[in-house]
């Protein structure tokens, strides 16, 4: 019989290697290999002939499949983030930073499906049930139908739930303190992170329940444990937000039965992670529209519009290098941008500090959002407001022009809904394209280029020079809140 021996597995990527060595050479982490017993290789046998098996049928593209069953979990913007709800038999992976709520959103919806009728399963392995039951009292959610257990052995788990032929749903928080005793590796490493998911992930499968597991992350953000996790799992959803703030979004980047990148907006209270179901109004509701550095941008977030404030400030460098400190966006286009307002606009910017936010702890990602950057970076250099009643969207390119973005007309119903009067936005590509619909009471800016945003700015200080009335107006008054931004 073939002896065990020892290999050593990155705990980053999960490759294997022979010996220690301080550089995975797979993905090229370093100090992540840690020894791991594996059994030897076992020679030829049956399964390295060929086997028989049964003939599996082919089917063309064409035809009808009803869509999947979904078990509503009593939280509209978590239904929406999961595409309509649970599925029956699927699995589905939380991530995010520790506080940020992830075992509260767990336990509110397991509490309310409970509520509704369906059995639901709490299995928790870093807490005892007393805490859970604390947490649930807190939350106002005692009384639910809710039932806990506080284990983290896979073999008891599994044999417990083998015996629950009526379960609805399972959750395991998390999965990175489950263990088997079959494997000689602590809990939270790559091979028990990978065996204890796929024997859950199988389970679910095979008895029809729907199973979430609450995953932990590393410092740069990533899901920790190996790679495949994420590929194993049908959904996989993140929660973005700083522990200090108010405002918690859940964003899905991998549905297999809804839209990714769709989010959902919440609010933690005393009572838990409350929805709001009109993000647009809160994060806008504290805006003040005569302060210059700051623009509103309409974007998209999966399926839904959102109007966010970005705001810049620019200030002179003390030291030799200029800091650029950015929150909600990426860095990288900001140099960009940066570099296109100086070449292409003539707009000196290199020798300050810059400062951007994104209000509210949303996090940006499409490029449609360059132009409402550019728009405070510009209104920050100028120390000229934008127009308050205004909002931006584009991407701008190298040599300076506004391009085409997606889903214009959602945009600007979402804007005109919120009482804003006009929109800047990119000019569309020949004569005789599709334009924007234009909405009643909402005013269309088409620009091609750069220096078309610049422009009314620079027009707005000479008036101002001009007037001197209007250069001593005190800065900081709160400007009119458009309609439905206090709601």
């Amino acid at each position: 019989m073939a002896k065990d021996r020892n290999r050593f597995v990155c705990q980053a990527c999960g490759a294997a290697a022979p010996k220690w060595q301080g550089k995975c050479d797979a993905c090229g982490e370093w100090n992540t290999l840690q020894e791991e017993l594996a059994p030897a290789a076992r020679g030829p046998g049956p399964a390295a002939k060929a086997i028989g098996g049964r003939q599996i049928e082919f089917v063309g593209l064409e035809g009808s499949s009803a869509p999947p069953p979904r078990i509503p979990t009593g939280l509209p913007e978590l239904d929406r983030v999961l595409g309509g709800g649970l599925v029956p038999a699927s699995a589905v992976l939380v991530g995010g930073d520790p506080g940020i709520g992830k075992s509260t959103i767990l336990l509110q919806a397991a509490a309310r499906i409970a509520s509704g009728g369906r059995r639901a399963l709490y299995i928790s392995g870093e807490e005892a049930v007393a805490q859970v039951r604390l947490r649930a009292l807190r939350l106002g959610l005692e009384k639910a139908p809710l039932e806990l257990a506080a284990a983290s052995a896979l073999r008891d788990i599994v044999a417990s739930l083998e015996q629950e032929s009526d379960a609805a749903l399972v959750v395991i928080d998390s999965i990175q303190t489950m263990w088997l005793d079959a494997l000689d590796s602590a809990p939270g490493t790559v091979a028990q992170v990978r065996t204890c998911a796929a024997e859950l992930i199988r389970l679910a499968k095979s008895r029809g329940f729907a199973l979430v597991l609450v995953g932990h992350v590393t410092k740069e953000g990533t899901l920790a444990g190996p790679r495949v996790l994420e590929h194993m799992v049908d959904a996989t959803l993140y929660f973005e937000g700083d522990r200090g703030h108010q405002f918690r979004i859940l964003r899905a980047v991998k549905n297999r039965f809804g839209a990714t990148d769709e989010i959902g907006v919440f609010e933690m209270t005393e009572r838990g992670l409350v929805e709001v179901p009109n993000p647009s109004a809160l994060f806008l509701a504290e805006r003040r529209g005569n302060v210059s550095g700051s623009a509103v941008f309409a974007g998209i977030e999966g399926t839904r519009p959102v109007l966010v404030e970005v705001q810049a400030l620019l200030a002179p460098s003390t030291g030799g290098s200029p800091r650029r400190q950015v929150v909600g966006w990426d860095s990288g286009r900001l140099s960009m941008l940066m570099a296109v307002l100086e070449a292409r606009c003539g707009l000196t910017l290199g020798q300050n500090d810059v400062y951007l936010n994104i209000a509210g702890g949303l996090r940006i990602n499409e490029p449609a959002a360059d132009l409402a950057v550019a728009a405070a970076l510009v209104s920050a250099a100028t120390d000229r407001p934008t127009d308050p009643g205004t909002v931006y969207f584009g991407e701008v390119g190298l040599s300076g022009e506004i391009r085409q973005v997606a889903q214009a007309e959602a945009r600007l119903r979402e804007a005109q809904k919120l009482g804003f009067a006009g929109a800047v936005l990119p000019r569309r590509l020949a004569r005789g394209g599709r334009a924007p619909v234009a909405l009643d009471g909402l005013r269309l800016s088409e620009i091609g280029h750069m220096a078309d945003l610049v422009a009314p700015f620079a027009a707005k200080g000479a008036k101002a020079a001009a007037r001197p009335e209007v250069a001593a107006e005190k800065p900081g008054r709160r400007a009119p809140v458009p309609a439905g931004a206090e709601a």
